[in-house]
C-alpha cells in the first residue's frame, strides 16, 4: 500500500465534504436508474415451468408464496457438480438473512439451481442456509433466462450470455431474475442482470469499497480468486506487533 498524505482533522473534513458531493451526485444517478428500471416493459411469462422443490413439485407461481414480486437468484450449480460456485455463494451469504426483510415489502427471494433437489439440500445444510432453494434440472428455467447453456448453442456461437455484451466463459453463469404476479395469477418477467450488474447486490464488496485497501484485487489471476466458500477460510496467521517481532 503506498504511503498516503496525513492532515490535520479541519483538512479531512474539507477533502471528505469534497467526496461527499460525488457521492451525492452518484446517489441521484443511481435514484433515476432505479426509476428507468421499474419503468420497463414486462414480458408474459407463458411457459410452464415446474421445479423440484422441498415439498415436491412447485410451479414459478408457486415460488412467490402469495406475494406479488419474485426475486430469483440464479445459483451457479451444475448437475455433476458437488458444490456450488464459490463467488455465487459468496453472493448467497449476503442475502441469507435478508429474505424476512424483503417478504415485508411483498417481494420473495428464492434461488434456482440445475443441480438435482438432493445436491442442493445437503450443501444447504453445509452452509447453514435457510432461504428456499428449488431445482431446475428438469427444466429448461436456466437456458430461458440466460444463464445456462448447451454445448450446441456454444459450439454455433449462439450462446449470448448479458445479451451478448459479455464474453462467454462457462455454460454456467450467475444472473438475477425479477417476475411480478398480477392479482389473475398471471406471471410477467419484469428484469435479469448479470456479469457486473450483480455486483450492487454484493454488500461485502460495498464495504470493501469504504476501506483504504479497497477491494485489493490488483494482481490475482482473476479477482475472485481470493473468494472460498465460507467454510474453507483458514485463519489468518497472527502478526506480532511488539518490539521484538
Amino acid at each position: 500500500m503506498q504511503q498516503h498524505k496525513i492532515v490535520s482533522r479541519e483538512e479531512w473534513i474539507a477533502a471528505r465534504k469534497a467526496l461527499m458531493a460525488g457521492e451525492k451526485e452518484l446517489t441521484q444517478a443511481r435514484e433515476a436508474l432505479s426509476q428507468q428500471r421499474r419503468e420497463l416493459p414486462w414480458v408474459k411469462v407463458d411457459q410452464d415451468y415446474v421445479f423440484d422443490g422441498p415439498d415436491g413439485k412447485v410451479t414459478l407461481g408457486d415460488l412467490f408464496k402469495g406475494r406479488p414480486q419474485l426475486v430469483v437468484q440464479h445459483v451457479m450449480f451444475a448437475p455433476e457438480w458437488d458444490a456450488a460456485c464459490k463467488s455465487c455463494s459468496f453472493w448467497v451469504d449476503g442475502f441469507e438473512r435478508m429474505v424476512p426483510h424483503l417478504a415485508a415489502r411483498d417481494t420473495t427471494m428464492v434461488a434456482v439451481s440445475r443441480a438435482p433437489l438432493a445436491k442442493l439440500e445437503a450443501f444447504k445444510q453445509r452452509m447453514g442456509w435457510t432461504f428456499d432453494w428449488v431445482s431446475s434440472g428438469a427444466n429448461d428455467f436456466n437456458y430461458d433466462y440466460g444463464v445456462s447453456f448447451t454445448q450446441g448453442q456454444i459450439d454455433a456461437g449462439d450462446a449470448k450470455y448479458n445479451y451478448g455484451t459479455t464474453p462467454l466463459y462457462g455454460p454456467e453463469l450467475p444472473g438475477i431474475s425479477v417476475f411480478f404476479r398480477d392479482e389473475k395469477g398471471s406471471v410477467f418477467h419484469t428484469y435479469s442482470t448479470f456479469a457486473r450488474g450483480l455486483d450492487m447486490m454484493n454488500a461485502a464488496y460495498h464495504y470493501l469499497d469504504l476501506t483504504p485497501l479497497g477491494r485489493h484485487e490488483e494482481g490475482l489471476p482473476y479477482p475472485m480468486d481470493w473468494v472460498r466458500l465460507r467454510d474453507q477460510y483458514q485463519p489468518a496467521p497472527v502478526q506480532a506487533s511488539c518490539c521484538h517481532s
